[in-house]
């Protein structure tokens, strides 16, 4: 076992074209990933309807004399109201077959949203779902498909050549202490986010830098525009996740920068980039605009 690592070893160090070839079905591996993810039934693409929740009663269903119509389901699924508090509940319609956990809706019960990174509470609807979620001072509602018209629609994502050149070794320098940001959202909401330094790189002999959020696993996560967005790419951000600095370096690989949600379905909420993440320079890398193709 060990004479065939050595072997493999020499034979990379040895023949740089098989490290490249290593290196493209690694990115080729990591795409065909991203897209089996966002096929799945609860992947970004099954969201299939969104909106507020205002204070008071509101009826749901696909009638469209309900306060908040739902793309698929019964004509009247049930009632939800929501408090002064930001608290709400939700009542099932006669005959409307609502469930949670698998059992049928019974009386009035109360529903969780995602606050303090709980996990609301999912009312199905045969394959679909509705929750609600809360977004700074407002209540939202999501509803979930498998059946939606962007997932059965979906066809892949159009990239750049894989060009291993932007795969950087950038220079990590540490904010101490951490420092804290203010991203705006694609509808002008704003949201904190620690940010723990930054990464420092040249290209074509220019300097840059970008600073990333700290995720809770540690995770360096990079919101960034480039010269290409708005034209080749997705112009509010592209998302780029790197691992924790090590000696001193972060390894940003361009050709894994991947279009949010937001560029996937008007449903979704997303941060935007912020002034320090704003290239001067034309990421020719990663993933382009998404264009859906019609069912």
């Amino acid at each position: 076992m060990r004479f065939c690592l050595f072997l493999l070893v020499f034979l990379l160090l040895d023949h740089p074209v098989l490290a490249a070839d290593a290196y493209t079905q690694s990115i080729e591996q990591w795409r065909a990933e991203r897209i089996a993810s966002l096929k799945k039934p609860d992947g970004w693409l099954s969201y299939a309807g969104s909106g507020v929740v205002n204070p008071g009663k509101s009826t749901l269903g696909t009638a469209s004399d309900n306060t908040i119509v739902l793309p698929r389901g019964p004509a009247h699924l049930g009632t939800l109201i929501l408090d002064a508090q930001g608290k709400a509940t939700f009542r099932a319609a006669r005959g409307s077959d609502a469930r949670i956990d698998g059992k049928p809706v019974k009386g009035t019960v109360k529903l969780q949203d995602n606050a303090n990174d709980a996990k609301p509470t999912r009312i199905d609807i045969g394959d679909a779902w509705f929750y609600i979620v809360r977004m700074d001072d407002l209540i939202g509602w999501r509803f979930r498909d498998p059946q939606s018209p962007q997932l059965q629609s979906f066809r892949g994502i159009d990239n750049f050549a894989i060009d291993r050149d932007w795969r950087i070794e950038a220079d990590w320098q540490a904010f101490e202490p951490p420092r804290e940001i203010e991203l705006i959202t694609i509808i002008n909401t704003l949201q904190k986010a620690p940010v723990p330094g930054k990464a420092v790189f040249e290209r074509d002999g220019r300097h840059f830098e970008l600073q990333p959020v700290l995720e809770d696993d540690g995770q360096l996560f990079f919101i960034f525009t480039d010269q290409t967005s708005g034209k080749e790419t997705y112009p509010a951000a592209r998302f780029l996740y790197a691992d924790p600095a090590q000696d001193g370096k972060v390894v940003l690989d361009f050709n894994k920068a991947y279009n949010p949600p937001c560029a996937l379905s008007p449903h979704v909420v997303c941060p935007t980039a912020p002034p320090e993440n704003r290239l001067k320079l034309r990421v020719e890398a990663g993933e382009k605009i998404y264009r859906a193709t019609p069912p």
